[in-house]
Formats: C-alpha cells, sequence, structure tokens
C-alpha cells in the first residue's frame, strides 16, 4: 500500500478538498498539520522545493503538489498509477 502524506493547516479549503478526493477513493493518509509548528512548516517547504503553500502532497515520498496539481492527475487519469491501482 502507498503511503500518502498530506501538509495542511486547520483553515485551508484547499486541503479539506484534497483530503475528500483521498477520502472518496477509499485511501488512507497521514495528514500533518503545520498551522501552529514553525519547525514543520519549514520541514514541508524544504521537502516540496520551496513551495509554502498547503496542502503539499506526497506520494511514497515523491511530491505531487497541491490540491489543484492533485486533481488534475485525476482528471488526467494518472492518480489512480501513482496510488498503485
Amino acid at each position: 500500500m502507498v503511503m500518502v502524506e498530506i501538509y495542511t493547516t486547520q483553515t485551508c479549503p484547499y486541503c479539506v478538498r484534497a483530503k475528500k478526493l483521498f477520502t472518496q477513493k477509499g485511501v488512507t493518509y497521514k495528514e500533518i498539520d503545520v498551522s501552529d509548528n514553525l519547525q514543520l512548516r519549514q520541514s514541508m517547504t524544504e521537502k516540496a522545493g520551496g513551495r509554502t503553500s498547503v496542502p503539499q502532497i506526497f506520494i511514497d515520498g515523491c511530491h505531487i503538489g497541491g490540491c489543484d496539481d492533485v486533481y488534475a492527475l485525476e482528471k488526467a487519469g494518472k492518480l489512480d498509477d501513482l496510488l498503485g491501482r
């Protein structure tokens, strides 16, 4: 099974939307809330190649991008391949 990590904040509507997609697909994910943790946010930014916005999504350690990126993969029919389906 693949490991999905989603870096989020508590008030981000894009985070909610991204998590909803994975939930609808029946995919479990690890949510990492960076709302009040500067160290976690800096770690996310480094892992995401300098991107500071949330969500930042990783599948098996590979940076996918944000909410729009994951929905674009879904629309193109490529997300299921990344999820091993």
